[in-house]
């Protein structure tokens, strides 16, 4: 009978690096300039947003922005000391509970401006699809994950799209068609890092540009609108800026003004008549961006960018550094989701992408999107914490 020594030695030592990943002695594991990167631009954004809210009605958003900046920092400060394994093993938990709130939201969620997209509950009002873009990435990576083995054959990149489906059309119903793109994005982001084939990810390609082109264009031409009349002139009125200045496209018209007029260094926060007069609608939320430039000119809406840049960069390297590939493919879509948001909202500023809402993040006003986007980063710090820390079975 052949006897198998046990090394108590190399047993130990795993203990003593498993304990570590919860414990505080991981801290010291943090990203470092991931973190400076997320203390600086949440510091810049509320410097920012003060100014561009000063002469609002209401005053400055400064203390309320700050309020939800001190919330999502506990967050994220939470979301450090969870193993990302947990969410892959509460999976179904996860996104048949975000299924729910989501159906619960058009059932009874609070209407303003024909969307129902909020919960009230009294001291606060949040959007379940902010936090749904966090909660949708974790589910589905798992999903993906658990059919790695097969991720050449159709069927499992169709299974993971079908999955996918419904969290997105319950988003697009309320309606948000911005925050529908934003988990449409992070689902194609995810079948990459997956390593879904290039064909099979160009053929689904085709298929997103079709359907656009039939829901804005093909479909209205025949009698069939899937959009609301507003709806589409948004989306499309960034083709044709100049057709109805003074009404389908009079926020693109005042967003490309403010971009324009605040030249290299800015025109300040008293001499920025587009965000002070509020010529600029939304200049706190959506447009928010257009108003950063017109007070702080192209050095100042550079450095924001920059500062985003870095964030990215940061969260490119944890993907590489991942230790799974659940891990890998949750970072990627996150940091894929991060990006897409910042070039949507920039962009539509200028005019060279459609007005789809999307908010810019760590900037514009709104404690859902704020919240969303620190607990976002705290499971991109516990990814990178835990890079060389071997999964539980």
């Amino acid at each position: 009978m052949a006897i198998r020594a046990v090394d108590t030695r190399a047993g130990g030592l795993r203990e003593r690096r498993e304990s570590q990943a919860v414990g505080l002695g991981l801290v010291r594991r943090l990203d470092w300039p991931l973190l400076g990167a997320l203390i600086a631009v949440v510091a810049y954004g509320l410097w920012a947003i003060d100014g561009i809210t000063r002469h609002d009605p209401g005053g400055s958003a400064l203390s309320r922005q700050a309020l939800y900046a001190f919330a999502g920092s506990l967050l994220f400060l939470a979301a450090l000391f969870v193993d990302p394994d947990r969410y892959r093993q509460l999976r179904r938990p996860i996104y048949f509970g975000t299924l729910g709130v989501m159906i619960f939201v058009l059932a009874a969620g609070a209407a303003t401006r024909g969307s129902r997209r909020w919960i009230d509950v009294g001291f606060f009002t949040f959007q379940p699809s902010e936090f749904g873009k966090v909660v949708f990435v974790l589910a589905l990576a798992a999903f993906i994950a658990e059919r790695s083995r097969s991720i050449t054959d159709p069927r499992a990149p169709l299974a993971a799209i079908g999955y996918g489906l419904a969290p997105i059309m319950l988003v697009f119903v309320q309606p948000d068609i911005g925050t529908a793109l934003v988990y449409t994005a992070a689902l194609a982001a995810v079948l990459f890092i997956a390593g879904v084939r290039w064909s099979h990810l160009a053929v689904l390609a085709a298929l997103t540009v079709f359907v656009a082109l039939a829901v804005l264009w093909l479909l209205p031409a025949s009698g069939v609108n899937v959009l609301k009349p507003y709806q589409a002139a948004r989306l499309t009125g960034f083709t044709h800026p100049n057709n109805d200045p003074r009404g389908a496209t009079y926020n693109l018209t005042q967003s490309i003004t403010a971009v324009g007029a605040g030249g290299l260094r800015g025109r300040g926060v008293l001499g920025a008549t587009q965000t002070r007069l509020n010529y600029l609608p939304e200049h706190a939320t959506d447009f928010a961006f257009a108003s950063l430039s017109e007070q702080h000119g192209f050095f100042g809406a550079s450095l924001l960018l920059l500062l985003y840049l870095l964030i990215v960069w940061r969260a490119l390297k944890i993907v590489a550094g991942a230790r799974d590939l659940y891990c890998a493919v949750v970072a990627g879509a996150i940091a894929f989701m991060f990006l897409f948001q910042v070039f949507v909202n920039s962009a539509m500023t200028m005019g060279i992408a459609p007005i789809t809402g999307i908010p810019l993040p760590f900037v514009s006003v709104g404690g859902s999107s704020m919240i969303t986007n620190f607990l976002a980063l705290g499971i991109l710090q516990s990814i990178h914490m835990r890079r060389g820390v071997r999964r539980r079975a």
